[in-house]
């Protein structure tokens, strides 16, 4: 089974603020795939798939706020093999009713931004919100939408931020996704003291050099099961994603630098993300050959065993 841990929606760009609508306005980033994330688009790049995480996005302090409504009416046109994930601001006036709105349209998660809607992972309110999906069984996932609007507080995306989180609330499910980026190996550290912390792989994934280094030390750290796929739609496709990562080994050819085995690489394309985070949606059935059939699809394959 395949499931694609991070993909976005929106049906026009002011809903992710609007900086970033003028960024996006004058080009989309030449290292997108699509240049928008429009429901025909995505519907057509996870086609190859079992499954994807379809992520809202709400962040007041940079204006975003793609409707949760939107994520919902799409999620429903293919249930079996999309999931919806709320995005939420937990500094918004409205939070008690946006969380209570996420159960009624029946998402499986929430999405937070800590950098774009300006808070620390430990603010009170935030805080509520974790005790909250606790409470729920839902996971939590960290994000940070690109491009990034100057308004965005950095420091605040840092995954260190989040080890009381974690120690507050054992049970909790967190992923981040990027891996954490540009802090991967504070993520990484994280995830190896807290057996309920994961993280996605997209935009890392397809950057040579940079995926090689993060599945080293990840692999170093013993922490290879913590990582899911997620390709960032419209950041890559699912198909480009994880040709990239069977690729991995691409950059050191010729060198003496240990090669990433193939097998911990699929382990990672295929891996249940839905019991890892705790999610019970038990509608999705997969196919293990799609993993392989995308694979050998690619260009270039790394010869790692």
């Amino acid at each position: 089974m395949i499931i694609d841990c991070h993909t976005r929606l929106w049906s026009d760009a002011r809903q992710l603020g609007l900086e970033t609508a003028e960024t996006l306005a004058k080009s989309a980033p030449k290292s997108w795939a699509e240049p928008s994330g429009d429901s025909a688009a995505h519907g057509r790049a996870t086609s190859c798939i079992d499954a994807s995480f379809v992520i809202g996005h709400r962040a007041d302090l940079v204006g975003a706020n793609v409707p949760n409504e939107l994520i919902a009416d799409y999620i429903g046109r293919d249930p079996h093999h999309r999931l919806g994930i709320a995005g939420i601001d937990p500094l918004a006036d409205t939070i008690e009713h946006d969380l209570a709105t996420a159960l009624d349209l029946g998402f499986v998660g929430i999405a937070l931004s800590p950098s774009l809607a300006g808070f620390h992972p430990t603010h009170s309110s935030a805080m509520k919100v974790y005790e909250w999906c606790c409470e729920h069984g839902l996971p939590v996932l960290v994000t940070m939408p690109q491009p990034i609007p100057s308004a965005a507080v950095l420091d605040f995306a840092r995954p260190i931020h989040w080890d009381e989180v974690a120690r507050t609330f054992p049970n909790l499910h967190i992923m981040f996704t990027q891996m954490g980026y540009p802090w991967i190996d504070e993520m990484l550290v994280l995830a190896g003291k807290h057996k309920h912390v994961f993280a996605e792989v997209s935009g890392v994934a397809t950057r040579p050099w940079q995926v090689y280094n993060a599945l080293s030390t990840a692999w170093s750290l013993n922490v290879m099961n913590r990582l899911l796929f997620g390709s960032g739609f419209p950041l890559s496709t699912p198909q480009l994603a994880i040709e990239s990562l069977y690729s991995v080994n691409v950059s050191i050819k010729g060198t003496l630098l240990p090669p990433i085995p193939r097998a911990r690489v699929k382990e990672i394309v295929e891996r249940d993300a839905l019991t890892s985070l705790g999610i019970d949606f038990s509608t999705i059935t997969g196919s293990q050959e799609n993993s392989t059939k995308i694979a050998n699809k690619g260009a270039i394959q790394s010869n790692e065993a």
